[in-house]
Parts: C-alpha cells; sequence; structure tokens
C-alpha cells in the first residue's frame, strides 16, 4: 500500500513522525509507517503497542517500502489496512517540503499555496507539527547550520551556506537551537569537563553526569555501555570521564529522590534548554509527589491549552531524570503517553509514588 507522496527529508522530518509515534498520533495513519528492527514488525503511527526505543525505529513512506525491508505487517494495529491519510496533514507535510526547499517562504505566501487564510494556515500547521511555520523555519537552518559544521568545521562557511545572513542572527537562535554557542557546538562540546557515574537503582542502570556548573543528565537503560554511549553521543568531543566516587553523593539523591524524600536542596543543576521548556519543567517541579498531571493542564497553566503538543515535546527533551518529574505528566483520557525511558518505568515510578502516598 503507497501512501502520500511525502518523503521523509531530515532530522526534522523524522522528528515530526516519531512524535506522532510518541502521542499514538492518529492524524498521522495512512502517511508513514514506523518499523522497529528489534522484532522485525511495522507499525502505523496509532499503535497502541509498547513504545519502542527510539534508536531501533525506521520511518517508511508506505508498507509497501517496509515489507521490501523485510518486515511484516503488526497483527494488533494492522497498518497494511489504513485507509487514505489525513488531508490536512498531507497538505502541512507538503508545506514542509516547501520550506524545506525555501525557508523564506513568507507566510502568506504558503498559505496562498493552498488557497487558504494566512491566519488559517498558521493556527493549522501548528496543531499538526506543534511549532508555527517561521519556528520549522528556523530548525530546518539550524539543522543544516549543525551538519555543514559537522561536515567542514568552518563556522563562518556553515553560517552563510545555511542562510544565516549574519553572525549575529546565529548567536541570536543558537540558544535555542544548540543549546551552547556555535563554537562549542562546532567542537561537539569541546572544552566541556562532564564526569558521570553509573549505578543500580530499582529502575535498572542509572547514570548521573555533571558539568562545573551542575547535573546535567539523569538518565535510566538497561545496562552501562548504553548509558555511557548515549552521553558520548551527545557531547562527542567533550571531556568525558568516569567519576563513581565523586558523584557518589549525587546518585545517592537521586535514589532518595525515588524512595520518597525531598530532591536535596545542595543539588545543583546545568539545563541547557529554550526558555519555553524551562517554563514547562518549572511546572513539572511543582507537582506534588504522588500525583499527576494531564499536557491539557500543563499547557492551560501556560495560558494556552493549543500547547499541549509543545508541552509534550518539553517533556521528552528533559535530560534529568525525576528531578524534573516529566513522568508525572500523562495523558487526558488517563493513558500512560510516551516516556524516553520507557512506559514500564514511567509506570512503576508513578504506582510506587502513588502507593507512598496513601
Amino acid at each position: 500500500m503507497v501512501f502520500g507522496c511525502h518523503r521523509l527529508l531530515g532530522m526534522a522530518d523524522r522528528d515530526i513522525y516519531w512524535k506522532a509515534v510518541v502521542g499514538s498520533d492518529a492524524r498521522f495513519d495512512g502517511v508513514f509507517v514506523f518499523g522497529v528492527k528489534t522484532t522485525g514488525v511495522y507499525c502505523k503511527p496509532s499503535c497502541g503497542s509498547r513504545l519502542p526505543k527510539r534508536e531501533n525505529v525506521d520511518f517508511y513512506a508506505s508498507t509497501d517500502e517496509a515489507e521490501r525491508g523485510g518486515l511484516r505487517a503488526c497483527k494488533r494495529c494492522r497498518p497494511d489496512a489504513v485507509g487514505a491519510a489525513d488531508p490536512i496533514v498531507e497538505s502541512v507535510l507538503k508545506a514542509c517540503e516547501l520550506i524545506v526547499q525555501d525557508e523564506s517562504l513568507t507566510l502568506d505566501r504558503l498559505a496562498g499555496s493552498f488557497g487558504v487564510s494566512a491566519s488559517h494556515f498558521q493556527r493549522t500547521f501548528k496543531d499538526v507539527i506543534g511549532v508555527s511555520p517561521k519556528k520549522y523555519a528556523d530548525a530546518i537552518k539550524m539543522e543544516r547550520f549543525k551538519n555543514g559544521l559537522r561536515d567542514s568545521g568552518d563556522v563562518a562557511g556553515a553560517m552563510y551556506e545555511a542562510g544565516f545572513g549574519s553572525s549575529s542572527r546565529l548567536y541570536e537562535k543558537a540558544a535555542d537551537g544548540l543549546g551552547m554557542t556555535p563554537a562549542a557546538y562546532k567542537k561537539g562540546g569541546s572544552g566541556m569537563n562532564i564526569t558521570y557515574a553509573v549505578t543500580d537503582c530499582e529502575l535498572g542502570k542509572m547514570l548521573v553526569a555533571r558539568t562545573e556548573r551542575g547535573i546535567c543528565s539523569i538518565t535510566f537503560g538497561d545496562s552501562r555501555d548504553e548509558l555511557t554511549a548515549a552521553l558520548r553521543a551527545e557531547f562527542g568531543s567533550a571531556q568525558i570521564s568516569a567519576d563513581d566516587h565523586g558523584l557518589r553523593s549525587a546518585a545517592d539523591a537521586v535514589i532518595e529522590y525515588l524512595a520518597g524524600k525531598p530532591v536535596r536542596s545542595g543539588l545543583p543543576l546545568d539545563l541547557r534548554a529554550t526558555a519555553f521548556q524551562l517554563k514547562v519543567w518549572e511546572i513539572l517541579r511543582k507537582i506534588p509527589y504522588g500525583e499527576t498531571r494531564t499536557y491539557t493542564q500543563i499547557a492551560e497553566q501556560l495560558g494556552d491549552r493549543k500547547k499541549v503538543r509543545a508541552v509534550a515535546r518539553a517533556c521528552a527533551s528533559n535530560n534529568v531524570a525525576v528531578i524534573i518529574p516529566c513522568h508525572r505528566v500523562i495523558a487526558s483520557s488517563g493513558k500512560l503517553a510516551g516516556y524516553r525511558w520507557g512506559i514500564e518505568r514511567k509506570r512503576k515510578l508513578l504506582e510506587k509514588e502513588a502507593a507512598k502516598d496513601r
């Protein structure tokens, strides 16, 4: 079965598709299917099966393409029986292609291409993608810049090739797009000193890492190698070294928190995030132990209930597990929506907190 004409173009597209999978977004059914390497199965975006790890997922424009890749259809969600794609989603993804081809397109020109008003197009695009067309264009430009830096190492060349007219414009976007200066990103975090420790906890293996400023990462996984590889991939040129002794106190503090004790006031964090992410995370930190909130409730606290997907992305971007308790945010239906360290860990955390709170 062949779906629409949209084809994956880059990291921005894969991010859109992954977020649809995490959110079980049925609007994307018929737009693509995703395959899971470890099971050999492909599914539709709204499949209710356990969320796979991101590194095990590939995306396909059609069921035929997935099957040519050696995958078989999921018997639970029947992706090979899906009808036509949502025309609104198809139109928005086509708009994404136009933006990729020319991110300087104005909102009026984009809207005119689809025969709708600029305000209607803006609302529709943001509802499907989660950000405005302008923000999406900025993300594409930043992706090009990062790719150019990886390929050439030339900040100036990558800047102009990506479409930044000046270094001031680049640095204006760098905080949101990189979390560090372009020079630091160019070097894969070169100049940063990161120490880490891996220990056992009730959720499996836990890695705690810190910079000179504070804790920058708390992650869960199944093995030490898995966790350290992910840390090194994120900061490929940083000075990274194990320090189990030096980070013992921080690791113990997280384990105590898992047991229901308050976070120690002397546990500083080094958070690299956008202003919006920081606002969301601040709200999450105020959710009482043993309680949950929905993505919609968080969006309403921010003053715009339409920002549900943006809230979900901010939760998914949280690098400091449990200290910023994104596990306490659930879908309005009560479903335990995606958790980057696995739904079962999220379930266990919530059950433990609910039991202790009674």
